[in-house]
């Protein structure tokens, strides 16, 4: 069997019309010789009707401290009546489809509701369908616990289930169905000439994620990529061909790598506060871990962490800023609040111990009088904390000087 996932987004399955163009899309499939599994997220964005966002809002107009299990009920929903829709639509076009919740494709998860993991995925039934010449339509973004509870794979929860069912299925490739034409070099209601990526590889694509950019969540190509199972992110709205994710390049037989480009894009995350905190007369030497515990023990999430002689300094989000001020006060700790921050990166799988990268980087924001308040780089990165009101100065500054709408 030739196994194709075709993983629809919201706005692929919101109306009759969108939904039509997704039933092209999956016909080109079977016509090809593959034999599609069909992957469909909640129909609509907030405000819509069966959109999950809609959906959380009416469990919480009612009670807004619902239970996580009783909101993962009302969540799953929206996917149901998303597949049940997608499925009636490909029989009225004459396709054997079958509807199956997350759990029925064989989703197993922990029961950590609004936010659970995948601990293993049975592919019988959907072998079994297959062979039988029928087309699954599944669930996106839920699955069932051990115990037999109804469970959320959080944000981007589709897109993880298209990459652990075609894991599981060995797929010959996963396509991600959005409405734009695949990932861009930046943000274009930022950067006008922002391009589309032919192809970027697992490492890249997962960076670009994390720091910011909505393409794909970066657990999916977590999950295909010890497989080398190829995701394409494309348009069910267009015929372009998407952008590909992979680590070889297609038309290349003799297995070479992605060629590393020293910048793919750039990206930022908004909504930061800085915050720092004199240590200097801590003479313990156990400032950091107990300051790091404190955070996680009140689960707030901290990045672009630089710990100094004396100081200790690291990011939050705006919204957990007074109450991670609050803890540390109440362990005797000064801390100074920067807030309306954000940080924006460049990503590239080539810039590792390249001379001048980072030179390239300060001087593109210096340039620009955009004022730096903290880096950090990894191999396939460069960061820096910059005031909010500047995100699209510095984002076109970064994407000019590493030429990237070449």
């Amino acid at each position: 069997m030739r196994i194709v996932v075709q993983k629809f987004g919201g706005t692929s399955v919101a109306s009759p019309e969108n939904r039509a163009l997704a039933v092209k899309k999956i016909k080109a499939a079977l016509e090809q010789g593959y034999s599609p599994v069909v992957v469909v997220s909640a129909m609509g964005r907030r405000g819509e009707s069966y959109a999950t966002d809609t959906l959380i809002a009416l469990a919480r107009e009612v009670y807004k401290d619902i239970a996580p299990r009783e909101l993962d009920q009302i969540m799953c929903c929206g996917e149901i009546i998303s597949a049940v829709t997608m499925t009636a639509t490909l029989q009225a076009e004459g396709i054997n489809a079958v509807m199956l919740t997350g759990g029925q494709a064989g989703v197993t998860t922990d029961n950590n509701f609004n936010n659970a993991r995948i601990l293993k995925v049975d592919p019988t039934r959907l072998i079994n369908l297959i062979k039988a010449g029928k087309l699954p339509v599944v669930c996106g973004f839920q699955g069932i616990s051990l115990d037999g509870e109804l469970t959320t794979l959080g944000r981007g929860g589709s897109d993880t289930t298209a990459a652990a069912l075609g894991a599981a299925l060995n797929a010959e490739l996963v396509e991600i169905y959005t409405d734009v034409d695949g990932i861009m070099t930046a943000d274009p209601r930022m950067v006008s000439n922002a391009k589309i990526l032919d192809c970027v590889s697992y490492s890249e694509v997962c960076q670009l994620a994390h720091q910011g950019a909505k393409v794909i969540h970066p657990r999916a190509v977590e999950i295909v990529m010890p497989k080398s199972i190829p995701l394409v992110v494309k348009s069910t709205f267009s015929d372009a061909p998407g952008t590909l994710i992979t680590n070889i390049f297609p038309e290349n037989t003799e297995g070479d790598a992605v060629t590393d480009r020293i910048a793919t894009g750039v990206t930022y995350l908004s909504d930061i506060a800085q915050i720092k905190i004199d240590v200097a007369n801590d003479n313990s030497g156990q400032s950091s871990s107990k300051v790091f515990n404190l955070m996680a023990a009140n689960g707030i999430s901290v990045d672009l962490i630089n710990v100094l002689p004396g100081q200790i300094m690291f990011t939050v989000g705006e919204g957990f800023a007074d109450q991670a001020r609050a803890k540390l006060a109440q362990m005797g700790y000064q801390s100074t609040v920067v807030p309306d921050c954000a940080k924006v990166s460049v990503v590239g799988g080539g810039m590792r111990e390249v001379p001048g990268v980072m030179a390239s980087f300060v001087e593109a924001l210096a340039d620009n009088d955009i004022g730096i308040l903290q880096t950090v780089d990894s191999h396939t990165s460069i960061s820096a904390l910059i005031r909010k009101a500047d995100i699209q100065k510095a984002v076109t500054a970064l994407h000019e000087k590493f030429t990237l709408s070449n």
